[in-house]
């Protein structure tokens, strides 16, 4: 029997790597003639870079990059040569991870170190990036990233602007010369599982930013920026970047990257599963197990487990690991096992503690499963 084991990571508790792994662990121990192959994968997430670098066999890369508040920091992004493909993940370099709880300010916060990841893929010699935005500490609309890449902005007075998110609504001169000659032979696609307009009540600023730190006055600000150099480009550029789904995804990263970048929003796993080629080799194999933290409706709408069930042929068996599951399997079409480590209502801190001896048990019971 062959048996692709390809989870998502269970947030807060294990990684994807983790899971597979300790997957692995039981199944061998319960059936050790059985061929398995371990597939990590992500949704475009925090974590997406490492996965699809260590699936792709890509080089990791390390340099010295701005943090969002513009300290020094080490960040890394993956390189794989033969396609000239660089993976970058935003929360790298200005993520809210890397700040103190009483440093969020999106205010201040800056895309640059994120920018600096893109222009050293770019002399790198990459030809196409994927970059994820996931996680991120900003509300800059991206220019702090087009800065980096040798964008320029002015305001009223002709005086330069540093670009961060108090400052989107000074701006009156964008100049991204400089920037597409850097871009001119890099195609970039960016993970983006969010639909949120740039502005408004349901753009980037009401709905992410006091999750950044932002207090109720700061939001208007920086909805007030966002809106103004929306209208900004539209005026000079003939681009209406409010109408593009996702451009508020990542404190308006989604429509910086098309505006500055030229980049496609895609789906996070349609993304990962096409660099992996995962529809090319799923249907070599007679079961497919993949897994999240908690499993509910939302894991059907774009998610892993989700996408997997889609592609599932009708000869291949399907199993769902989770920590825990807001669904029956006879829920869920097409679905052969639901295997959930622990029922509701949850205790986290023994949930997290006991999570490796639980999925090597879940291993060994899937293998009874399968052989029912």
């Amino acid at each position: 029997m062959r048996i692709l084991i390809a989870p998502d990571k269970f947030k807060g508790s294990a990684t994807a790597s983790e899971v597979a792994r300790w997957l692995k662990e039981g199944i061998v121990k319960a059936e050790p003639n059985w061929q398995i192959e371990l597939l990590p994968l992500a949704d475009g997430g925090e974590g997406t870079a490492e996965i699809m670098g260590k699936n792709l066999g890509a080089r990791c890369i390390w340099l010295e990059v701005d943090d969002p508040l513009g300290r020094t920091i080490q960040a890394a992004y993956y390189y794989e040569e033969s396609q000239k493909l660089a993976i970058i993940e935003m929360a790298a370099a200005s993520g809210l991870a890397l700040l103190r709880p009483e440093e969020k300010t999106p205010l201040k916060t800056s895309t640059y170190g994120t920018g600096q990841l893109i222009l050293n893929a770019i002399r790198q010699g990459a030809k196409e990036i994927l970059l994820g935005i996931g996680g991120s500490a900003t509300n800059d609309m991206g220019t702090g990233m087009a800065a980096a890449l040798n964008s320029h902005f002015k305001d009223k007075n002709k005086m330069m602007i540093s670009p961060c998110g108090e400052n989107l609504g000074r701006i009156t001169d964008i100049d991204i010369k400089g920037l597409q000659e850097n871009l001119r032979d890099t195609s970039v696609k960016v993970a983006c599982d969010v639909t949120n307009p740039l502005y408004g009540p349901e753009g980037a600023a009401y709905v992410y930013a006091p999750q950044k730190g932002a207090t109720r006055e700061q939001v208007e600000i920086l909805d007030k920026g966002l809106k103004h150099l929306a209208g900004l480009i539209r005026e000079k550029h003939g681009i209406d970047l409010q109408k593009i789904p996702g451009a508020g995804a990542a404190g308006g990263m989604g429509a910086g990257a098309v505006f500055f970048l030229n980049a496609r929003l895609k789906p996070g796993f349609e993304l990962i599963a096409s660099a992996l080629r995962l529809h090319e080799k799923i249907g070599a194999y007679d079961v497919i197990v993949t897994g999240e933290g908690c499993f509910d409706r939302t894991s059907l709408q774009g998610k892993v487990a989700g996408r997997l069930l889609h592609m599932k042929g009708t000869h291949q068996r399907m199993a769902i690991i989770c920590g825990i599951s807001e669904l029956r399997a006879a829920e869920v079409a097409d679905l052969d096992f639901l295997l959930p480590l622990h029922q509701l209502p949850l205790k986290e801190e023994g949930y997290k503690q006991s999570i490796k001896d639980d999925l090597y048990k879940t291993g060994q019971l899937l293998v009874e499963r399968l052989r029912d």
